[in-house]
C-alpha cells in the first residue's frame, strides 16, 4: 500500500505470499510507486521470503519494528485489525521514519536465534506446567513447600515424585504426568542452554561485566549482521534505548522508548541492572544521575544508553561464523 509524503493512500492491492505473489507485488509497486522504499514487518520471520524476494528485484527495503506499526495502526482510523489496516500503518511508518534498518538476511547468527527461540518456548512451557503442578500439590500434598523449596531443582523434584508415588486416584496420576513433563522440558532447556553457551564461548561481549552467555546470545541473534547499522546510534534506535524527551516545565526527563526491538532492549536492561548492583563504575554513574535529580528508573535508562557504544563495538568484533552443530 503506497502512501505519499502526507500519508495518503496512492493505491491498494493484495498479493499471495508465494513466488508468484512476490513477482506481482514487485511489478505493481514499480508501476504505482516507482523508486519507493518498501517496509516489511517481520522481515526475519513471516515476511522474510517476501522481503528478500522484493529486495533481489532491486527495491530499497526496510524493516519496520512491530511496536512502531502497532502504534501507527491506532491512527489509521480503520476499525478493528485487518491486513489493509496493517499495510497502511507499515507504509506510513516507512515513509516517515528515515532511519529504519535494512531487512534481516540469513547470516551466521540465524541458527543461534533459532536455538534461543526454541529454548524460550521450552522455558514458557515449563513455567505453565510448573504452575499447574503447584496447584495440584497444594491439594494433594499440603505443606509440600516445607520439603521441596521449589519446582526447579532436580533434588526437589525427586522429593515431589516420592510424595506422589503411592497416592491413588486420577488427580495424583495427572500430577505425576505433569511432573514427568516438567522434568523433560527442563532437561531439554538445559541442553539448549549448554549448546548456546558453547556457541558463545570466547565472544567479546562476555568480557563485559553483567553479560552471561544467554544475554550475549540474545544481543547477537537480535542484531544479526551489525554492518546493516550505520552507527551505534542507529543500533540504539532499533534497541529502543535512544532517549525520548518527556520534559515538562522545570522537570527534565526521558521516557521509556517502546518502539524498539524488545529482545535487544531486555538484554541491555539485564546488563544495566547487573552492573548497577555489582559493577562499581556503573553504581557510581547511577548515583551521580540520581544526585542530578533523576529517578532510579531514569538513571537505569541512561546507563542502558551509555552501554550501547561498547556493546555495539563488541558485536562488530565478534561477528563471524556460528555453527549450530556445537
Amino acid at each position: 500500500m503506497p502512501v505519499n509524503g502526507l500519508g495518503a493512500v496512492l493505491g491498494e492491492a493484495s498479493f499471495g505470499n508465494d513466488p508468484a505473489g512476490h513477482a506481482d507485488l514487485a511489478a505493481w509497486a514499480a508501476r504505482v510507486a516507482p523508486g519507493a522504499t518498501l517496509g516489511f514487518e517481520g522481515s526475519s520471520t513471516f515476511g522474510a521470503a517476501a522481503a528478500r524476494s522484493i529486495e533481489r528485484r532491486g527495491f530499497s527495503v526496510r524493516e519496520v519494528p512491530p511496536q512502531l506499526s502497532r502504534r501507527e495502526r491506532g491512527r489509521t482510523r480503520r476499525a478493528g485489525k485487518s491486513d489493509p489496516g496493517d499495510a497502511l500503518a507499515i507504509a506510513r511508518v516507512t515513509a516517515r521514519e528515515t532511519d529504519l534498518p535494512p531487512i534481516r538476511r540469513d547470516d551466521p547468527t540465524t541458527d543461534l536465534g533459532l536455538l534461543l527461540a526454541a529454548r524460550t518456548d521450552l522455558v514458557d512451557q515449563a513455567t505453565r506446567v510448573r504452575n499447574r503442578l503447584h496447584a495440584d500439590l497444594v491439594v494433594l500434598v499440603p505443606g509440600y513447600g516445607a520439603r521441596a523449596a521449589n519446582l526447579v531443582s532436580e533434588r526437589h523434584l525427586v522429593t515431589i515424585a516420592r510424595a506422589l508415588r503411592r497416592l491413588p486416584g486420577i488427580h495424583p496420576e495427572l500430577a505425576r504426568e505433569r511432573l514427568v513433563e516438567l522434568r523433560r522440558l527442563q532437561g531439554r532447556s538445559r541442553i539448549l542452554a549448554a549448546r548456546i553457551e558453547r556457541l558463545m564461548a570466547g565472544h567479546p561481549l562476555l568480557k563485559l561485566p553483567g553479560v552471561g552467555s544467554l544475554t550475549a546470545a540474545a544481543l547477537v541473534a537480535g542484531t544479526g549482521d551489525p554492518s546493516r547499522f550505520r552507527s551505534a546510534d542507529a543500533f540504539a534506535m532499533l534497541a529502543g534505548v535512544a532517549p525520548i524527551p518527556a520534559s515538562s516545565g522545570q522537570t527534565q526527563r526521558m521516557r521509556l522508548n517502546r518502539g524498539g526491538n524488545r529482545q535487544l532492549n531486555r538484554a541491555l536492561h539485564v546488563i544495566a541492572m547487573a552492573q548497577a548492583r555489582r559493577h562499581p563504575p556503573a553504581a557510581t554513574y547511577i548515583a551521580r544521575k540520581i544526585a542530578e535529580g533523576k529517578s532510579r528508573r531514569d538513571a537505569i535508562r541512561c546507563l542502558k544508553r551509555q552501554l550501547v557504544p561498547t556493546v555495539f563495538r563488541r558485536l562488530v568484533e565478534g561477528f563471524g561464523p556460528v555453527s549450530a552443530a556445537a
